[in-house]
């Protein structure tokens, strides 16, 4: 299926909540609050209060990335097999979960749900998020929306019946999603809304995005980067 190229905004604001997508899976939602996810090749300096990891990845925990938005009163949740790493910053704490765990960081709740490949590519013989990494997506609640960052998943048996405000989901295939399989996920999901991620940097474009919003059942917003 061929899809003219079509972006939005930058920002995408929900019932007082913003979303700004900064490239691959990387997001900054706030309300007052700043909660950053998997920032990854960006260009933006903004201290944020929680920072949000999804796994272990270059292009997901990025320490020079990472260095641009921490600071002594920021919190970071993630994989437990990336604290050590993560200890290289100069943070307020560092709290390493696995799936199906929930966590209160920053006065927030938080809970992280499996995020890892059923049919995606192989390396070595092995799927490139395999289940047992711990791999991570996250449920969160700020000022009354529910957001999902999908993390680098297929669609899995955990989405059903997650029901949520806004998803964030990749859509590139070959380490993640296709654009189809995350229509189906959105499904799942219950979402009302579906934000795409996870093109245009590494594999994908926004052509991904678009066929995406065209075959979605929910709202789906493309945003475009700064």
């Amino acid at each position: 299926m061929k899809v003219s190229v079509c972006v939005e905004a930058m920002v995408y604001e929900y019932h007082g909540v913003s979303i700004r997508w900064i490239g691959h899976d990387g997001f900054i939602i706030s309300n007052g609050v700043k909660i950053l996810i998997d920032p990854y090749k960006t260009n933006i300096e903004e201290k944020a209060d929680l920072i949000l990891i999804s796994h272990g990845h270059f292009d997901h925990l990025s320490l020079d990335d990472l260095k641009k938005f921490v600071s002594y009163d920021t919190i970071i949740v993630a994989p437990k097999p990336c604290v050590q790493q993560l200890s290289t910053l100069n943070v307020k704490e560092t709290i390493g979960v696995s799936p199906g765990e929930r966590v209160k960081a920053g006065g927030m709740d938080i809970n992280t749900i499996a995020a890892y490949n059923l049919n995606k590519f192989m390396q070595a013989g092995k799927v490139f998020h395999p289940r047992q990494d711990g791999g991570l997506g996250f449920i969160f609640t700020i000022d009354g929306v529910t957001i999902y960052h999908a993390g680098d998943t297929d669609h899995i048996p955990e989405m059903q019946d997650l029901d949520v405000d806004i998803a964030l989901l990749p859509v590139s295939g070959t380490y993640v999603m296709t654009a189809e399989e995350a229509s189906q996920a959105a499904v799942d999901i219950k979402t009302k809304i579906a934000i795409p991620m996870h093109y245009g940097t590494i594999v994908g474009d926004v052509g991904d995005a678009n066929r995406f919003k065209v075959l979605a059942s929910c709202e789906v917003h493309v945003l475009t980067v700064d």
